[in-house]
């Protein structure tokens, strides 16, 4: 059976998800965090990027919000996909990030940044400097250096390929040995400073050797696939935690590129990761929160404008092809959108940014229901995502 779109109006009275920002759980989209206290309690500003795309920011993030200290938030942009604002290149002349702002003194590095906010609040579990810490920290360097050594060169032989892999897997085998040596799952005996640590780069790792690679690190290593499960199981990984397809296009520009094997199994993975099906990706195992497609209509809805004004297409279609999408996300029903609007779909189905946007699951959600839609009326692709730079993610486009 196929239905007419609903229209905005008949959307809106459809969801009725909510989130506080400042004292609820974690999320990408809060500016003020402050966990039951006032704001004059508040000694810390971080500055991280618009996406949540920054794997260094993501470590400050997240010790932040597993200590509960209050925060403020300013985001800035990376130079990947836009242009640096001059405000803050004022004040971090190399416009690098993250940084902090703590009791008005300036500290950027995360390390450093690190540091310094155990000096102020305590640490988290043991600290940076902790005898035990030292060397899983040394152990994190170490699998980022072989993963980068895999991903980022170009391919010049099959047998340097192998030997890529192989100083990769090596590597892993060494973590899997740490994670295995307590009876936790996390890298100590209980979660805290080598977990944040090792985060943001073994969910990158997770995501582009899965796209580009073939190798699926969490299903080919149980004890870093304990660990995935016992950091999902805390609600401030969840709000910053990012999808397969988000990382595998924001991480070419970020790293100077990512190379295919072209291997059997990374092809199959690379066209899940791009056209579906979304669930079932080793990105993520918790159960489907119940309110994800309300999740996801609340935040197309809340940015209708923008988005309908960047899409290539032509306002008028875009808009009742949109409207089809999520009629369907929320219906479960067909609803066939106007000739032509396939691949209008397809380009806003490529750039859901994880957690940017909306959470993991709510993403997988409404990328089918654009899948699901486009597909009704062509094969068409979006204009390609960027591999030198995501200026068509440039968050300027975004701001009232």
């Amino acid at each position: 059976m196929n239905i007419a779109p609903l229209s905005w109006t008949e959307l809106e009275s459809l969801t009725d998800f909510q989130i506080d920002y400042v004292n609820g759980l974690t999320n990408a989209q809060s500016k003020l965090r402050l966990f039951g206290h006032s704001e004059n309690d508040v000694r810390v500003t971080l500055y991280r990027d618009n996406h949540a795309w920054c794997p260094y920011c993501q470590k400050i993030w997240l010790w932040l919000e597993e200590k509960q200290i209050p925060y403020r938030i300013e985001k800035v942009t990376m130079f990947c996909y836009g242009e640096k604002e001059s405000w803050y290149k004022r004040k971090v002349p190399s416009g690098m990030l993250p940084a902090i702002e703590l009791d008005g003194r300036l500290i950027t590095e995360s390390d450093d940044i690190l540091i310094a906010l155990e000096q102020a609040f305590g640490p988290l579990g043991l600290g940076m400097l902790d005898a035990q810490v030292i060397p899983i920290r040394r152990l994190e360097r170490l699998l980022f250096r072989a993963w980068c050594e895999w991903l980022c060169r170009p391919i010049m032989s099959a047998r340097q390929e192998q030997r890529n892999r192989e100083q990769f897997i090596e590597v892993m085998q060494k973590v899997e040995e740490v994670l295995g040596s307590t009876p936790s799952p996390y890298f100590l005996d209980d979660f805290g400073t080598a977990d944040v640590i090792f985060t943001p780069y073994v969910e990158r790792m997770n995501a582009s050797l899965y796209y580009y690679k073939g190798y699926s690190m969490r299903e080919e290593n149980p004890r870093m696939a304990a660990w995935f499960d016992a950091m999902e199981s805390r609600a401030t990984y969840r709000g910053t935690q990012s999808d397969f397809h988000t990382h595998a296009h924001d991480l070419p520009p970020q790293m100077g590129g990512c190379w295919e094997n072209g291997e059997p199994q990374m092809l199959i993975n690379k066209a899940r990761v791009d056209h579906g099906s979304w669930f079932g990706l080793p990105d993520v195992t918790y159960p489907e929160p119940e309110n994800s497609r309300e999740e996801a209509l609340y935040r197309v809805i809340k940015h209708r404008h923008n988005i309908i004004r960047v899409n290539p297409a032509d306002d008028r279609l875009f808009d009742e092809a949109l409207r089809c999408a999520l009629t369907n996300m929320i219906k479960g029903t067909d609803c066939i959108p106007p000739s032509g609007s396939d691949g209008a779909l397809r380009y806003l189905r490529d750039r859901i940014s994880v957690p940017r946007d909306m959470s993991i699951y709510a993403a997988k959600r409404l990328r089918e229901a654009l899948e699901k839609t486009a597909a009704l009326v062509g094969d068409r692709q979006g204009d390609p995502i960027p591999f030198k730079h995501r200026r068509d993610q440039d968050p300027a486009n975004f701001r009232n």
